[in-house]
């Protein structure tokens, strides 16, 4: 008998602080800085995004997202075995305690569930992803709570706009249990550690003191040119290894950092943009939550429905890139 990590909850959660393009435009003249909502539109597709206030963290939007996945999928937060937190700017410096342990006690659970972070970026939620399905696979666990949250607004400069525009706050969730029906059919995984410098966060403790910038740092000539050659070649192994092709595929759900992106690798896996959950308008890039974030738009929408093929890609610094296939 074949066991499948099925999702059975998503949830999302962004937080109130909602920024117009108009209002980022105002924000950054007073800082020197000029841009304007046509400006991002035309590069990102990005007309909004939300920030968190003070005293709020990236642990607050998982466990905000983590409640509404888990009354979706109607069970009880002592149900979860394991908590895979998905995160490139944890609560704590260093990044520990790690913040799926902080999401675990915000959850109440008890010491019964282990928890653990994992950074691969805008692709870390589709390792999360992989990772909860493998324990799942193994018999190891039969349910798993995978969160993506993020607080990119403390990590950006806002003297840079070519960065500062394109990141937003948000967390997504997914419930993943153990199940006799299809759910997640197969997981591509890559990375090149070579490739680094073109998106990163360079700067390093030491001391009591940071070396570097503490800002995120991407050339996005390059981390565009990476994207439109290694997303949909990944997403094809991906469908390659269940026998699909992108005919079988109801929806595509990739990582929303870039509408134009977005775009290209829809037109080279031939899949029609009516076909593609675009949420990245709305919150812009939120790195590793962005596609719980979409997935769960699609469904509480009604376009994804049971029974329907998606297929979930990202690229993110490392570079990390992805894909997963799944049946809802």
């Amino acid at each position: 008998m074949t066991i499948y990590g099925k999702i059975i909850g998503t949830g999302s959660y962004l937080p109130p602080r909602r920024l117009t393009n108009d209002d980022m435009a105002a924000l950054l003249a007073e800082k020197g800085v000029e841009t304007s909502d046509e400006w991002i539109k035309t590069r990102s597709g990005i007309t909004a995004r939300h920030y968190v206030d003070e005293g709020v963290y990236s642990s607050d939007l998982g466990a905000q997202a983590a409640k509404n996945a888990l009354e979706m999928a109607g069970c009880n937060a002592d149900d979860i075995d394991m908590i895979i937190c998905a995160t490139t700017t944890p609560d704590n410096f260093g990044g520990f305690p790690s913040t799926a342990c902080v999401i675990q006690h915000k959850l109440g659970i008890q010491s019964h569930c282990a928890a653990m972070d994992v950074s691969a970026v805008c692709c870390g939620f589709l390792y999360a992803m992989s990772t909860a399905d493998s324990f799942i696979r193994a018999g190891v666990c039969r349910k798993v709570l995978v969160v993506g949250a993020e607080t990119y607004s403390r990590i950006i400069d806002f003297h840079d706009r070519t960065t500062c525009v394109l990141f937003g706050d948000g967390a997504g969730a997914v419930v993943l249990s153990a199940s006799e029906e299809p759910g997640i059919l197969a997981t591509a995984l890559h990375a090149d550690g070579g490739l680094g410098d073109i998106l990163n966060l360079p700067g390093r403790p030491n001391n009591g003191v940071i070396e570097g910038s503490p800002y995120v740092y991407m050339d996005g000539k390059a981390v565009f040119k990476q994207a439109v050659s290694w997303m949909d070649r990944v997403a094809l192994e991906a469908l390659e290894k269940v026998g699909m092709s992108t005919a079988d595929v109801d929806w595509l759900v990739p990582h929303q950092a870039n509408l134009r992106i977005m775009q290209s690798s829809a037109k080279k896996l031939n899949i029609p943009t009516e076909k593609v959950i675009v949420t990245v308008h709305e919150h812009g890039n939120t790195s590793g939550a962005s596609i719980p974030l979409a997935i769960d738009a699609g469904i509480r929408n009604g376009s994804i429905k049971p029974g329907q093929n998606i297929l979930m890609v990202a690229i993110g610094g490392g570079l990390t890139w992805g894909a997963i296939v799944a049946k809802m």
